[in-house]
């Protein structure tokens, strides 16, 4: 499979935030997010069997959390299915970070799906699977990036239309971050500020978390591998 890099760092996003955690970061995307911080990944990258991405993710971790992301991983279906299954069978906690468009039915039992349903400001609304929701379990977590009123009101009513707060295991709202933040580490680099975000989520009731990318505010915005 085709490898932009393996790290290890602290989860930042999700109800996994702050906790240590080895990325496996795939190669590719069909997607052109307007916001997207990890243009990086759609070329480029090194081959690597499933053997040595196994290795390479024992050397930095022998156990806990590891993320299956990118790009899109599951655009290399063929082998990340049975890499997510061996991490499984290794005792690894396994998490598969994707945005929905492809489908997701031969994911195996056992990883959390992080599904993010794009809002119409990304540029790619309208390319969430709708069939995959067949697949979502209670352990699963449905995530919407959000940068002004319209992406809210997006994700609220999608939210409430599919009854997701009761079929998943967390609803995430998290607002978009600018693609070239640098230096500061702070919420100046938010597309829409997180207190407006929360403030709208409280006037609604709306039944999800507010999320914030906390490896941004760790580190500088701009540096990969964290």
């Amino acid at each position: 499979m085709q490898i932009t890099e393996i790290f290890r760092s602290i989860q930042g996003e999700s109800t996994y935030a702050g906790v240590p955690c080895v990325f496996v970061r795939l190669t590719g995307c069909n997607l052109r997010c307007n916001w997207c911080d990890s243009e990086y990944t759609f070329v480029g990258g090194h081959r690597m069997t499933v053997e040595e991405v196994l290795g390479e993710v024992e050397r930095l971790s022998p156990d806990g959390l590891v993320e299956i992301t990118g790009g899109e991983p599951m655009l290399q279906e063929r082998e990340v299915v049975p890499l997510m299954q061996r991490f499984l069978d290794a005792g690894y906690d396994v998490l598969l970070e994707t945005s929905g468009e492809r489908p997701l039915e031969r994911v195996p039992k056992g990883v959390v799906k992080i599904v993010d349903v794009k809002c119409p400001s990304s540029g790619e609304g309208d390319t969430f699977r709708i069939e995959n929701l067949e697949t979502i379990t209670p352990s699963d977590e449905i995530k919407f990036v959000i940068s002004d009123r319209a992406d809210y009101e997006f994700a609220r009513d999608f939210a409430a239309h599919h009854c997701l707060s009761a079929r998943v295991h967390a609803v995430l709202f998290s607002p978009a971050f600018s693609k070239d933040a640098s230096g500061s580490r702070d919420t100046s680099h938010c597309l829409l500020d997180p207190r407006e975000l929360a403030e709208w989520m409280l006037t609604d009731s709306v039944s999800a978390r507010l999320g914030l990318q906390i490896h941004k505010f760790i580190w500088d915005p701009a540096m990969k591998g964290v």
